[in-house]
């Protein structure tokens, strides 16, 4: 091992966090890292160490991702681009493939640290919320809110002013009050709570129960399917529209965790039968029950979730 991997590698995880939180893509993230990563290797022979190796390599991350953010546009859920929609019963809008989505991450892709952090820190509402901020904004919000960086070493990241750094924390977290996705920042409940509403659930959901799904639903619940724009607010809007499409018992529910969250892979007959990839549904838990369902339709996330594209016929549902 050389002397830049024996003291960079082993910040590797926790920079792809905080690329993720900037960028909104874990593949952006993966980008980011590792151009981070070659930018600090070049410069390593003339690293002073006036720095920690940690403070020196996020400085170099965050020169990436402010990059990375200018002249793009910024990735959203669907609450980002307009309000809900009103008619549970209407035609829901196609799959927009070319907008950008915040897309979810995997616990295996983060390090322990973040997979068990805070619990508003990874969520994806959180991470939405974020790309709503100004690059500098976003990396000022993350690094004094998140990490936990110092107004002085913020500023030092990002060559400004202690002074300039705390109004652009200000700025930033009036903005994320104002344009924050519901749901970001719940407490969830505890542990048995949280098990038995996640069993509930997925009870409910596979039986096509909807009067259970109105009893679990908080009552400003929102359900989000990127990459189709539509969304709804409300136990009731949120209910009647999956009385609509949940109509017979017969869709899987297998259990696994993205962005810190409880999720579930979901999987519907297809040839044979045999229950296919269809969605990944990210939960987030309030203390009035489900709060918010992030169902991404993009079967090729399946794996990275550790959920086969098949589900045998056999296999429970395990909270």
């Amino acid at each position: 091992m050389t002397a830049f991997e024996d003291a960079a590698e082993r910040y590797r995880r926790e920079l792809f966090a905080y690329c993720y939180r900037m960028l909104g893509s874990p593949h952006d993230a993966d980008d980011a890292v590792q151009e981070t990563y070659l930018r600090a290797w070049r410069a390593f022979d003339a690293f002073q160490g006036r720095a920690s190796v940690r403070t020196w390599l996020y400085r170099i991350a965050t020169r990436v991702c402010l990059r990375a953010i200018e002249g793009r546009a910024r990735r959203a859920l669907p609450s980002g681009l307009g309000g809900p929609a009103a008619d549970p019963a209407g035609t829901i809008d196609p799959r927009n493939v070319e907008i950008p989505w915040v897309e979810p991450v995997s616990a295996t892709e983060l390090d322990p640290a973040t997979a068990a952090e805070a619990h508003h820190g990874i969520r994806l509402a959180f991470v939405a919320a974020l790309q709503h901020l100004p690059g500098r904004q976003r990396a000022v919000l993350i690094l004094r809110d998140v990490l936990m960086f110092h107004a002085d070493e913020a500023a030092d990241l990002l060559d400004s002013s202690t002074a300039a750094v705390n109004s652009a924390l200000q700025r930033a977290r009036r903005q994320l009050a104002r344009t924050a996705p519901d749901g970001y920042d719940l407490t969830e409940p505890a542990d048995p709570v949280r098990r038995t509403l996640l069993d509930r659930y997925a009870v409910a959901f596979e039986n096509a129960d909807i009067d259970e799904l109105l009893r679990i639903l908080a009552a400003d619940a929102v359900l989000e399917m990127p990459p189709i724009p539509t969304w709804f607010r409300g136990r009731e809007q949120v209910a009647a529209f999956l009385r609509r499409r949940l109509t017979r018992p017969g869709r899987r529910l297998l259990p696994t965790t993205a962005n810190g969250q409880p999720a579930f892979g979901l999987y519907v007959a297809g040839h044979g039968g045999v229950p296919r990839a269809h969605a990944l549904q990210l939960l987030t838990l309030g203390p009035d029950g489900i709060a918010r369902i992030d169902m991404v339709h993009d079967p090729l996330l399946f794996p990275r979730f550790g959920l086969p594209h098949l589900a045998s016929t056999e296999e429970k549902t395990c909270i």
